[in-house]
């Protein structure tokens, strides 16, 4: 398997978990960004800490700040590994060892944690955000870091030319094209790639450092007053201008079990948008991202549920569910849903109508309702009668998050009027 090649040398993974999330308001008024449910059973740290553990890492620790204490009891109760081998998953909150302040930045994080590494002792450090959907073996990237002699190794994705200036992009050098030449935000006028002029590097947020070489970078970095204190934005920039920042192809990662429609697949869940979006490419008959892969699992823990269930069968009084998701602990009462995902606990009644939705868990759909193109957080009632996504003017009056797109969000401990 791909994932035991990079284990032969001490590796210490690092989960970057403490960002606030503010562009998935209401979602992250209570919890933190990496702790937000997603694709029914998951929350959005699971698909990163399945990745490290399934490329055979087994020492995490997880840095949180903002908003943490759903996710750390997630982490701390699902992510336990054998104490007798001496592998663990940590959440590590801000400690202010290095004076009364918080995290200002993804390097500052590091810095302020330089402990754990000193503690652990390893010769290669690989870190990780906490909020995309992605299946990744991040040996194979080890791999390439060790081959190349680098200090820093960014993985990134490949994207049309004509979308460079969504993302931080990548400019490699022409002889090397796994060398950095240079880091450009958001560039109008990039160059493409060597071997496909119409394509870009993107940056996933993703990183392998040389233990040594992160510890000075961090340690350099916090000294400078005008820095941000951000990974993407000053460590990797400071590797590249001394001529030792790398890039990582995401291209070349084979994944177990992956199939042509989902290979390559990586989703930033950054916006409320994208969060629906990527829900919607699990749903399809074919799904552009398969939770179905057996050889390269999403790890979570989702509780005793029992079996979900569809009751009623006569008239137009039927409970079921075509091109969705339905998770254990579900009951579709003589409800229809369609193209949706349905989180543990849900509970949708007689003559309700849920199209294209993402309900969390427990949410119960009373009589009658109609529910289209709504997010609606944990715990909700919604009462007989009511339309969601429907009027939007209506939405907004009662209080719903309405995007631009015409997306609703129900935030979690909404009272809804009947």
């Amino acid at each position: 398997m791909a994932a035991q090649r990079g284990t032969r040398r001490k590796v210490l993974a690092i989960v970057l978990a403490g960002g606030e999330g503010k562009r998935l308001m209401p979602l992250t008024a209570d919890r933190a960004k990496p702790a937000v449910p997603f694709g029914g059973i998951y929350r959005l740290i699971d698909f990163a800490l399945s990745n490290i553990v399934n490329s055979g890492y087994l020492k995490v620790v997880v840095l949180t700040q903002y908003k943490s204490h759903s996710l750390d009891a997630h982490v701390t109760k699902t992510w336990r590994m054998s104490t007798l081998l001496g592998n663990y998953v940590a959440p590590v909150p801000a400690q202010q060892r290095l004076g009364k302040s918080w995290f200002s930045g993804s390097a500052d994080a590091i810095h302020q944690s330089l402990n754990l590494i000193h503690d652990e002792r390893p010769d290669i450090v690989v870190v990780v955000g906490a909020d995309h959907v992605y299946r990744m073996d991040f040996a194979q990237m080890v791999e390439q870091h060790v081959e190349t002699g680098a200090a820093c190794t960014v993985a990134a994705i490949r994207q049309p030319i004509s979308l460079a200036d969504q993302f931080g992009v990548i400019d490699v050098k022409q002889d090397d094209p796994r060398q950095i030449r240079e880091f450009l935000e958001k560039p109008t006028d990039p160059r493409g790639l060597p071997d496909s002029p119409e394509e870009v590097l993107a940056s996933m947020g993703n990183y392998v450092f040389t233990a040594d070489a992160l510890e000075e970078a961090v340690r350099a970095d916090a000294a400078k007053e005008d820095s941000k204190h951000d990974m993407g934005g000053d460590i990797v920039p400071a590797f590249v201008e001394q001529g030792d920042g790398w890039v990582y192809d995401f291209k070349d990662n084979e994944i177990a079990g992956a199939t042509d429609r989902d290979r390559g697949y990586w989703r930033d869940v950054g916006t409320i948008d994208s969060y629906y979006d990527a829900h919607m490419d699990l749903v399809s008959v074919h799904p552009v991202f398969n939770l179905y892969n057996d050889a390269w699992p999403i790890y979570t823990n989702y509780g005793p549920q029992p079996p979900a269930k569809f009751v009623h069968g006569s008239g137009d009084r039927v409970g079921h569910a075509v091109n969705s998701a339905v998770s254990p602990g579900c009951v579709i009462s003589g409800s229809t849903i369609t193209d949706s995902v349905l989180s543990p606990g849900v509970m949708a009644h007689s003559f309700s109508h849920v199209t294209g939705s993402v309900l969390m868990d427990k949410v119960g759909i009373g009589r009658s309702c109609q529910i289209h193109r709504a997010i609606i957080d944990k715990g909700v009632q919604v009462p007989p009668g009511v339309h969601i996504g429907v009027d939007h003017d209506h939405d907004r009056e009662r209080g719903f998050t309405v995007t631009d797109s015409g997306l609703v969000v129900v935030g979690k401990g909404t009272v809804i009027e009947p």
